[in-house]
């Protein structure tokens, strides 16, 4: 199996293991990829996902060796997004590198070594924390080849470091090394080299430790105030988030005990 789930308590790791290919997606790794991550979301005792390409790559893309072996415009027929107005069951939609297309309850934390180019960049993307080893890179290598981004990379990538660097990132496809990744907020940890995956799991442990639904409730209001007014985004987040003020009277309590002074979060 190209993918595999490790546990630790809360914390999952979801492991994309194709070394031999540098972690470029093929049809098997697309599926259980994508069905690795709704088995996380739907699992009560899981609270944070780690994703993690094995062998030193995080992912170099779409796998370009097996995509020139399909036909024309029907080899993305299985990743069409339904008609509007259509009457086939609602379920979340597998896109071409898996599970780009899903709207997740809870955190995933990318742990990046080597490249995340191309598709591998968009699902990085698509997490909520990247963790970049100092020798990682990421790219839209993709623009040699012709391909565009049809994973959420001209969604997304705007929405993070915005619209003028996202347009030079796309237009010119050039290698984005950690360093430059972190100051323009494509990345928000760096590792050592060979470190990444362990920053992400002791960075998903001390989120997995904190009450679950009122961080959930703020992860929600974020991800879903794209698009609003700021009156609308402030309503919702009021509406989504104002029972967790009155669950959150308990750790007042604690507080007033004397836990947590001085912004420790060590004992909380």
């Amino acid at each position: 199996m190209s993918v595999r789930i490790e546990k630790e308590d809360p914390v999952w790791t979801i492991i994309h293991s194709r070394p031999e290919a540098r972690n470029a997606m093929d049809p098997e790794s697309t599926v259980a990829l994508y069905n690795a991550f709704l088995k996380f979301d739907a699992d009560d005792d899981a609270k944070v996902a780690v994703f993690w390409g094995e062998g030193g790559a995080f992912c170099a893309g779409w796998d370009l060796k097996h995509a020139s072996s399909l036909s024309g415009a029907e080899a993305l027929n299985p990743f069409d997004f339904p008609e509007e107005g259509s009457s086939t069951p609602k379920k979340p939609s597998m896109a071409a590198m898996g599970p780009s297309r899903l709207e997740l309850s809870k955190p995933v934390i990318a742990a990046v070594a080597g490249p995340a180019v191309a598709g591998g960049m968009e699902l990085a993307l698509w997490c909520d924390i990247r963790v970049m080893e100092e020798t990682a890179f990421m790219g839209v290598y993709c623009r040699r080849w012709g391909i565009p981004l049809i994973d959420g990379g001209t969604v997304r990538l705007p929405r993070l470091v915005g619209e003028g660097r996202a347009m030079d990132l796309i237009l010119t496809g050039r290698r984005v090394d950690a360093e430059e990744a972190l100051r323009i907020g494509l990345c928000e940890y760096i590792a050592l080299e060979g470190n990444a995956r362990a920053k992400a799991e002791a960075l998903a442990h001390d989120i997995a430790r904190f009450p679950q639904n009122c961080m959930l409730a703020d992860r929600r209001s974020v991800r879903s105030q794209h698009g609003l007014s700021l009156q609308d985004a402030l309503r919702q987040e009021w509406q989504g988030s104002k029972t967790e003020v009155t669950r959150g009277i308990e750790g007042a309590e604690r507080f007033a005990s004397g836990k947590g002074r001085s912004g420790d979060f060590e004992d909380v």
